[in-house]
């Protein structure tokens, strides 16, 4: 027992106490450790409302609400993990962005695992949303598994299993919420991979430095810089207190109706580049294709296996680009579905894949361009 908790004691030591951190890490690391606490925050919230909740078609509405207004505190505990949501995909994000300006895809199981649990984060946020049982989240539960009727052969059977039976039902419902609990746990565990293998390389830096010298302790230093992130905390309170439903839709507070879907079905805001990506193009199937790609086309860039500077100027240019392609296509995503936002979606679809394609390119063969 006693070496049980020394060994403890010594993985935590090594983990947030000892671990060498170069002395030019900038407020721009803290992103990480805020999705942490974010990710906590989301279990013990989530924890307390899955207590009260009843993942049946015909009363989850009503359940919602009775959470709000009749459970002691209920309304607080919603409105937190509802707009916690946003706040960890505003803290992932910039902890993607952070990652192509200091090219971590080097890093090369830091960078899978990190994009494993983006994925999974996606599909955790779209079950949860569904869970409300509201106008659009339910049509877009109905949008989204249908998608899923493209893959060859097994698709219609896929949608099927999911739906658990011909269209999305109560049953639909209860498989959500099932993997909607169940996930977090496991991405605990594959957060903790994440750490152990950054932990394992060294995390960049401003100067992507990896010799001792410019090394010095984790704890106490860096736990002094985390502290920044109770500003981000405090912000979040006033936000979701004085503006609570301010990121969200108003058909969610309609209750889900099979016979008749909203005018203009839109996703959280978090998923609408995506949204437009897959709306730009009028095939099916290479609309479901193109928005996989939005994702999982950063999974190459661990072929990058060089180690260019990233503080060449290329590299931002790029990267800004390719972040103010991914605002505007995120503003299309929620235009209604006319002219001139069809055209515009297509053209900055098109931006978007080009510019990975020329990062995933340009420091592919960096070595012979820069050297």
């Amino acid at each position: 027992m006693v070496k049980t908790k020394s060994n403890i004691l010594k993985f935590v030591d090594l983990l947030v106490v000892t671990l060498p951190a170069s002395k030019s890490l900038t407020v721009g690391w803290n992103f990480g450790s805020m999705l942490g606490m974010v990710l906590i925050f989301q279990i013990v919230t989530g924890l307390f409302l899955a207590f009260y909740y009843t993942a049946d078609g015909s009363v989850s509405f009503s359940v919602v609400q009775y959470i709000m207004y009749e459970v002691n505190y209920g309304w607080i505990f919603r409105v937190f993990h509802f707009n916690g949501a946003s706040l960890f995909f505003v803290f992932l994000y910039l902890h993607i962005f952070k990652g192509l300006f200091m090219m971590s895809y080097r890093l090369k199981e830091v960078w899978l695992s990190g994009l494993t649990i983006y994925l999974l984060i996606m599909m955790e946020a779209f079950m949860g949303y569904v869970l409300v049982w509201a106008q659009m989240s339910f049509w877009a539960a109905v949008v989204i598994t249908s998608l899923l009727s493209v893959v060859p052969i097994w698709g219609p059977a896929i949608v099927v299993w999911i739906w658990s039976g011909f269209g999305v039902t109560s049953a639909t419902l209860k498989f959500f919420f099932v993997l909607h609990f169940l996930l977090p746990w496991g991405l605990l565990l594959l957060v903790m991979m994440h750490m152990i293998f950054l932990h394992s390389t060294g995390s960049t830096s401003s100067l992507y430095c990896h010799g001792d010298y410019d090394k010095i302790c984790f704890g106490p230093d860096y736990w002094n810089k985390d502290g920044y992130n109770l500003i981000f905390w405090f912000v979040f309170l006033v936000f979701s207190l004085y503006y609570p439903f301010k990121l969200g839709d108003p058909e969610m507070f309609i209750e889900s109706d099979p016979m008749m879907s909203p005018v203009h079905i839109v996703p959280e805001w978090y998923f609408l580049f995506a949204y437009a990506i897959l709306r730009a193009i009028p095939n099916k199937v290479l609309g479901v294709l193109a928005l996989l790609m939005s994702i999982i086309s950063f999974y190459f860039f661990v072929l990058v296996n060089n180690y260019t500077s990233c503080l060449v100027k290329l590299n931002k240019i790029l990267v800004f680009c390719f972040i103010i392609s991914a605002v505007v296509l995120s503003w299309l995503g929620q235009c209604l579905v006319e002219e001139p936002f069809i055209t515009l979606s297509s053209i900055m679809s098109f931006v978007y894949f080009l510019l990975i394609l020329l990062m995933l390119i340009v420091y592919f063969f960096s070595k012979n361009l820069f050297l």
